[in-house]
């Protein structure tokens, strides 16, 4: 009878041991999965805008993201070359550089105009397909035209990886505003 009681008592305490373990593993992996989702699945990036050519020989993408970064534009200049005021754009390239692989075929710069600090969104996004899944650094030409963007205020660009903010610049878009003359001819 005693080694019954014995036999019950082991049997009991391994049963409780290896539930407290399970448990502490089921939480240590729910909360990876809460950190995981809350930063776009461990993915970030680093968005830099600039007007500056990237040179054509870079011989290694540190050394693109070390351009990109130090000649970033804080205010991006519309082109002049064009008369009319009503149709110039704003041209630059823009340098994104994730952390990681994003394991997927695309991702989206979502542009906003800030106001007082809050979000406007500014139609259309630009959705940017990867040539390669092993790739972590992209160079884009983006083109900001009017009437969609205006000309000085403080725009944000924010890089979405399915759906998840990863990544945001934010710069100003300086340019001259149409002018009119304020006489009507009939």
């Amino acid at each position: 009878m005693r080694e019954n009681k014995r036999a019950f008592t082991l049997a009991v305490f391994t049963l409780a041991l290896a539930t407290l373990v399970g448990s502490f593993a089921f939480l240590e992996s729910v909360d990876a999965q809460r950190r995981r989702r809350g930063r776009g699945g461990g993915i970030r990036a680093q968005v830099y805008v600039t007007q500056n050519r990237i040179p054509s020989r870079m011989r290694s993408e540190r050394a693109l993201i070390g351009f990109a970064r130090r000649n970033r534009a804080r205010n991006l200049r519309e082109r002049t070359d064009i008369t009319n005021i009503a149709e110039r754009r704003w041209e630059a390239d823009m340098v994104v550089a994730f952390n990681r692989p994003i394991g997927d075929m695309q991702f989206t710069a979502v542009f906003y105009q800030l106001i007082d600090g809050a979000r406007k969104f500014i139609a259309p996004s630009l959705d940017i397909m990867v040539t390669g899944r092993d790739e972590k650094t992209f160079v884009n030409r983006i083109r900001l035209e009017r009437p969609h963007f205006e000309p000085n205020e403080r725009t944000e660009v924010v890089i979405t990886v399915r759906r998840r903010e990863v990544g945001r610049a934010r710069f100003n878009v300086v340019g001259e505003h149409v002018r009119h003359s304020g006489e009507v001819n009939f």
